[in-house]
């Protein structure tokens, strides 16, 4: 069939990998330094990774190829985060290929595990990853049936506790309402709110008034996804770590 799909321009790519984390079917890969389209079937053809290119090294064209294929999509996703043989105490496990600091991970950390004490050291609650809001692929495994954690980006450093009381058993994405530009994160948030099922979703901000504005940023996005069921909690956090009320 004739459909839009993307076209790679191997002579302009660099191998950056940035365009790896934002398509988010996982149809791109870096293999030996090039962004290559892995299979006709995974990519819907809509661009989301345009505009993510320094090279502009992608385009849409329209020819003849497979039809968009949503099942494999889904099963080419979940192979992508299955176990294999792993090389510490907690596996990690991610697309092939890309920039290290943006393909998308998940952790695997006991679920029932019981908090550790004041006397023993922190450990990481953090199972998934990226967790920036510009690089999570909004239809990632870690979104499903899950109590997700919107985050700005200052309040793990000032709220001491960030791992134990607020990250623990939820998926994470941290963002600044004030130097970001937020409208692409309304439309990440309107497509992980549509197309994921949604426990609830905790938003921990600043005390400062500029950090409102990430409570503001997911109210418009759940509305424009047409999502009145999901739960929402507000966290507010002083600059000195304290939780305000």
């Amino acid at each position: 069939m004739k459909r839009a799909i993307i076209r790679i321009d191997e002579e302009k790519c660099n191998g950056c990998g940035l365009c790896v984390p934002n398509c988010a079917e996982g149809a791109i890969q870096i293999i030996d330094g090039k962004a290559k389209l892995i299979a006709d079937k995974l990519c819907d053809g809509l661009g989301a990774c345009l505009g993510h290119c320094p090279q502009d090294a992608l385009h849409i064209e329209e020819k003849d190829t497979d039809a968009f294929d949503e099942a494999a999509v889904h099963q080419h996703l979940a192979n992508a985060t299955k176990p294999s043989a792993p090389a510490h105490d907690h596996a990690v496990h991610g697309h092939a290929g890309g920039c290290p600091g943006s393909r998308m991970m998940t952790f695997n950390r006991p679920a029932d595990a019981a908090p550790v004490s004041p006397a023993q050291p922190m450990r990481s609650e953090l199972t998934q990853w990226p967790v920036q809001l510009t690089l999570v692929p909004p239809t990632a495994p870690y979104f499903q049936d899950a109590d997700i954690l919107i985050a700005a980006d200052c309040v793990p450093f000032a709220y001491p506790d960030f791992h134990r009381k607020l990250l623990r058993n939820k998926a994470l994405v941290i963002a600044c309402p004030k130097l970001d530009d937020v409208g692409p994160y309304v439309q990440k948030l309107t497509t992980i709110f549509r197309e994921n099922s949604i426990n609830s979703i905790t938003i921990a901000h600043m005390e400062v008034p500029c950090c409102f504005g990430l409570g503001q940023l997911v109210k418009t996005a759940l509305n424009q996804a047409g999502r009145t069921d999901i739960p929402v909690f507000d966290i507010n956090i002083g600059v000195q770590g304290d939780v305000k009320f």
